[in-house]
């Protein structure tokens, strides 16, 4: 029976170790430390940083956990640990270019398929994009990607043209990022009567493995096979040539994971314990990711220019002042938001210090997961390109194929990392924050992962199950409450839309209204059967009724009639009053400052 785990994650500006253990039966986190990340110069050693946080660990927990260098295993009464299990994104994660004949269709797979493995994309090539030979050959040569994926062709397809794909990244032969003693990996997962060819191909330059087809007819998509073989990459070519990553290795004993594969192992096993589908999101300071289990199939989107310090400009540029102005319950103008934003490109890693600042930057995070998730949806969709009753010549028009799977009705479960949400001053910020940015329907229980727990529970998974949902439950998730919004037409304010039986009380859900309804006493379950109106569906169907629980320890059931997508009055000083109204019917901010506010 293990006492003591060890957890780390490489990240790359930060290391952080965490040490949880058995106490009376229960795996409770021990202490979590943070130290920077030494993959680059002077260091060019992932361990020097990794110690360092080990250090900082053995002094805030009074474990031992090192002897000179070494980590000590297994546990004693005081000292060492009985399992390590470590992620990485570290030197900018596992960056990868994608290739395809068709950008719409196989490269488009192939983009579905190195993200799931926890890729950054660092280019997309397709024959038919619209960049010459030359400039795609130097577009690869530039991106210096950790391997590269090539796809192309149905089985039994396109030979020549998957052939000239394969001609363009050997004539590239990117050099490695780390290290120069080993060729870049390449993985083919194309036409499998391609395969011979290229082999030929690259005889002579980059190391070469096959996957299966990911397209191996246009109808289907296969993408494990290919995600199975980019991992597999990552441990035996990646890691073994990143700067102290051997020793890394061999402490873990091979359980190490991309770090977002681990979060997406997470989120996939608690869709298994919930059976339902769940959205998660991590607002980062140059990117948001946001990830989605969709009847079991994990999905993975990056959108690299929204962030909330680096690229808060870019979020600013792609919602417009006006968008993020409308989230204020104060008057403000666009020089303001814009003035403020300058400030923040000079200060990235500032914090806001006045009410003002920190509404400003909730507004911007608003924006951000809205835009994210509309690229998620874009990128998580239907084939495109499937026949659907026509002929195979119709198949270059078929670009309204492809609908995304993402059905916010059919979410179940919301989850938000990050800087802005993870340390929001009041939980009801976080909560409100996913409520506005994400917007979701029917049913669904909001939660916030503050302690960056979630990629070590992605590789204790593949230990002890067990363990892994139970620091899920008690450490790595807090509620934040659960969502009620049913949709439907529009209604005039204060018009009922839906009821709500709770505790044996009755809740009218009221059209342009946000409620809170708090359980009698702290850790109280909530059981509740929401009854919509005819023409409102709360995840049944329209005016069908649908029960719902609201696990002990979440604060609070929060009815939202607020309609979707959100819609504010026309007059200015309208939409202030009402987005105030929202705020103080959460608890987000004190009520006396919103009550002080000119509007």
């Amino acid at each position: 029976m293990y006492r003591r785990l060890l957890a780390a994650d490489i990240g790359s500006t930060t290391t952080k170790a965490v040490v949880f253990e058995r106490q009376d039966g229960t795996w409770v986190m021990k202490g979590k430390t943070v130290s920077p990340t030494t993959v680059e110069s002077p260091y060019l050693d992932v361990m020097v940083g990794l110690r360092r946080a080990l250090s900082k660990l053995e002094a805030q927990t009074g474990i031992k956990l090192m002897e000179g260098s070494r980590l000590i295993t297994p546990a004693g009464d005081g000292s060492g640990v009985d399992i390590f299990v470590t992620t990485s994104s570290a030197g900018g994660g596992l960056q990868v270019v994608v290739t395809g004949l068709m950008k719409e269709i196989t490269a488009e797979s192939a983009h579905r398929a190195a993200l799931g493995a926890g890729a950054i994309v660092s280019d997309l090539i397709a024959l038919d994009d619209p960049r010459g030979v030359l400039e795609k050959i130097d577009a690869i040569k530039r991106a210096r990607p950790d391997m590269v994926l090539i796809t192309g062709g149905t089985d039994g397809g396109n030979i020549s043209e998957v052939a000239a794909i394969a001609e363009m990244v050997a004539m590239a032969n990117p050099e490695p990022r780390f290290g120069q003693d080993f060729k870049t990996p390449v993985i083919f997962a194309g036409n499998v009567e391609a395969r011979s060819f290229v082999e030929q191909v690259f005889r002579d330059e980059m190391e070469l493995s096959f996957a299966d087809n990911i397209r191996p007819v246009l109808e289907k998509e296969v993408l494990e096979p290919a995600r199975h073989r980019i991992h597999d990459l990552f441990l035996e070519h990646v890691m073994m040539h990143a700067p102290g990553y051997h020793t890394l290795v061999s402490w873990a004993e091979g359980h190490v994971k991309p770090t977002p594969v681990a979060v997406g192992d997470a989120l996939r096993f608690m869709a298994e314990q919930l059976d339902g589908d769940i959205l998660a999101v991590d607002v980062g300071g140059a990117t948001t990711d946001v990830f989605s289990v969709i009847d079991n199939r994990f999905y993975r989107t990056v959108s690299a220019n929204l962030g909330m310090s680096y690229s808060m400009g870019n979020v600013l540029a792609e919602a417009t002042p006006d968008m993020v102005l409308r989230w204020l319950p104060f008057e403000a103008d666009e020089n303001i938001v814009r003035n403020w934003n300058f400030n923040k490109m000079i200060r990235p890693t500032g914090l806001p210090h006045t009410f003002h600042e920190l509404v400003l930057e909730q507004a911007v995070c608003k924006e951000a997961l809205r835009l994210s998730l509309e690229h998620h949806k874009g990128l998580i969709r239907g084939l495109k390109g499937v026949r659907q009753q026509r002929g195979a010549g119709d198949v270059f028009e078929q670009t309204a194929s492809g609908e995304t799977l993402v059905d916010m009705m059919q979410i179940k479960v919301l989850v938000g990392t990050g800087g802005a949400l993870s340390y929001a001053p009041r939980r009801a910020q976080a909560a409100m924050m996913l409520l506005d940015g994400l917007q979701p329907e029917g049913i669904t229980d909001l939660y916030v992962a503050s302690r960056f727990l979630l990629p070590h529970v992605g590789v204790l998974i593949d230990i002890d199950r067990g363990i892994a949902g139970e620091i899920i439950r008690k450490e790595a998730l807090i509620p934040l409450g659960t969502c009620i919004a049913p949709v439907g037409r529009r209604l005039a304010p204060g018009r009922t839309i839906a009821r709500v039986t709770a505790g044996g009380d009755t809740y009218d859900v009221v059209a342009g209204v946000l409620e809170v309804i708090k359980p009698a006493s702290e850790g109280d379950e909530i059981v509740f059967e929401v009854v919509p109106g005819r023409e409102f569906d709360a995840g049944a169907g329209a005016g069908r009724p649908v029960s719902g629980r609201m696990s002990a320890g979440s604060p609070y059931l929060i009815l939202d009639g607020r309609g979707r997508p959100l819609e504010f009055p026309r007059d200015a000083a309208d939409i202030r009053r009402t987005v105030a109204g929202w705020y103080d019917a959460l608890g987000a901010y004190p009520r006396h400052i919103l009550e002080g506010l000119e509007v």
